[in-house]
């Protein structure tokens, strides 16, 4: 499977796993909740959806790689302690509590939360004193004599033998107790992951053209040569701090990310051409609206140029919706707090609105402090708590600042000012993917660049939330035309085969 299936089989898996009956009880008996074995080649991000999974589950992530540990860091050091036995005392051995269960430990004290993952990658990459302890561990669910607490459940990675040398098979038995799902890497998980992460339009345009040079591990005379989605997601978050500096992105660069020089090399030419695109033909004026000069040139083009300039105009569409995605949660979140904190709903003992305002925004510190350095946000629910801390932050220097007492009007000025601030980025955004449409039906009618882009929107998750909340006439309208197209093809494909 996929990716993105292996993340919603996790996450069944864990759904069912915490269960419980109307006793109380798990429904999957502790000793029979199977630890989860991800097997699937380096970099394919087995490692980023299991912080994902946390996030969405809400409970505790631990990780570890499990190479970096010895065998005394996992089973604990050992010390000399006095038990008796058939009445005579003896002195024995016995060990401390493993530094990875004591991380266990730890991690519900700080959060309160008993119930999370522990992550442990790279399980058959151990080394040979580590193997009868990782048996040990995935059998009984114990680091030395101390067990995994309840409540947390077991998840493990490891690669394939073909990708890494020190890869260790696992006997039946060992195989017999873990619920085993094999990852392949999958170009098509990769792009829905992008849409939501930001993955930069370049990026996904040259992966359009040259699917095989999505992933691939070689290993041959000329050393460790290799292209990962990883590489291909750190070197897009890169070009975006570049672009922002102004600082050029050339082979050098790529380079350093694609480690397959064929790519990189590749992938920088397309990236330079990329760019080229958005200026020959003014992106931003078609955008508000304007149409190139150069039609018939547009008309002509190779498709592979084509399907950079839809990939330009979707980049650019994307980041708008992106942002009108956060402003419309940030509103939404606002709303309820502001209702609450007016109508008592929170810190009721405090009659003032102002003083419950101040006690709400030093609660959600504490909350953005506490989930910040623990790592139980991800970066979007950073954002978003923070942008919210930040507006109350403004609402309460404004009642502080106000010589009325009224501090109802105030606050449904204010939130009345941040809706209409919104509402009109909302309508630029509209006009936007209205002239995108325009200017495809000019160019090329309702042809094979239309259906691309209207794929390209169907697929992702920022630009259907926004036509969901806003609508669009002319998504609606190619849609529908598009697809009574289909419809008469499929019937003339039946009544021809009669």
């Amino acid at each position: 499977m996929n990716i993105q299936q292996a993340k919603q089989e996790i996450i069944n898996t864990i759904k069912a796993y915490r269960e419980k009956d109307e006793m109380g009880n798990y429904l999957i008996p502790v000793q029979k909740q199977r630890p989860i074995l991800l097997i699937g080649p380096p970099g394919i991000g087995k490692t980023a959806i299991m912080e994902q999974v946390a996030e969405e589950l809400s409970v505790n992530l631990v990780s570890y790689t499990i190479t970096h540990h010895t065998r005394q860091s996992a089973i604990g050091l050992p010390f000399i302690s006095k038990k008796e036995y058939g009445g005579k005392e003896t002195s024995v051995t016995e060990y401390t509590m493993s530094e990875i269960i004591a991380s266990v430990y730890d991690k519900i004290n700080q959060t309160g939360v008993k119930e999370g993952i522990l992550f442990l990658d790279e399980i058959n990459c151990v080394s040979e004193t580590l193997v009868p302890t990782m048996l040990q561990f995935l059998q009984y669910k114990t680091f030395g004599a101390h067990k995994v607490p309840d409540g947390f459940i077991i998840v493990t990675a490891g690669n394939p033998p073909q990708y890494n040398k020190a890869v260790r098979d696992f006997d039946i038995v060992t195989l017999d107790r873990v619920k085993r799902i094999d990852i392949e890497e999958d170009l098509e998980a990769f792009k829905s992951y992008a849409d939501i992460n930001g993955i930069h339009g370049s990026i996904l345009a040259y992966l359009d053209i040259h699917k095989d040079n999505f992933y691939g591990i070689k290993n041959d005379i000329q050393g460790k040569r290799f292209v990962t989605a990883r590489g291909w997601e750190d070197l897009s978050q890169l070009i975006r701090a570049y672009e922002k500096l102004g600082i050029e992105v050339d082979e050098k660069v790529t380079s350093q990310y694609l480690q397959e020089p064929e790519v990189a090399r590749d992938f920088a030419m397309y990236y330079a051409l990329y760019h080229k695109y958005e200026d020959v033909y003014n992106v931003d004026e078609i955008l508000e609206g304007s149409v190139p000069a150069e039609r018939d040139k547009l008309r002509k083009a190779p498709f592979d140029e084509k399907l950079s300039i839809i990939n330009l105009l979707i980049d650019r569409l994307n980041q708008e919706f992106k942002a009108y995605d956060g402003e419309f949660g940030v509103q939404k979140k606002l709303q309820k707090e502001i209702t609450d904190i007016v109508k008592g709903t929170v810190f009721a003992e405090e009659s003032s609105i102002y003083k419950r305002l101040q006690l709400r925004i030093k609660e959600m510190r504490a909350e953005y402090e506490q989930k910040a350095g623990e790592h139980l946000m991800d970066k979007s629910s950073e954002i978003t708590l923070k942008k919210e801390i930040q507006a109350l932050e403004n609402l309460e220097r404004k009642l502080a600042s106000s010589e009325t007492e009224d501090n109802k009007d105030i606050i449904k000025a204010w939130f009345s000012e941040r809706e209409f601030t919104r509402r009109e980025s909302a309508g630029n955004t509209g006009k936007h993917l209205s002239n995108c449409f325009s200017f495809l039906q000019q160019i090329y009618g309702e042809e094979q660049e239309m259906v691309l882009f209207l794929t390209r929107l169907d697929s992702g998750h920022y630009s259907l939330n926004f036509i969901q909340n806003e609508g669009s006439e002319e998504y609606y309208k190619y849609n529908k035309l598009l697809l009574l197209r289909d419809r008469r093809k499929e019937i003339v494909a039946q009544v021809l085969e009669v």
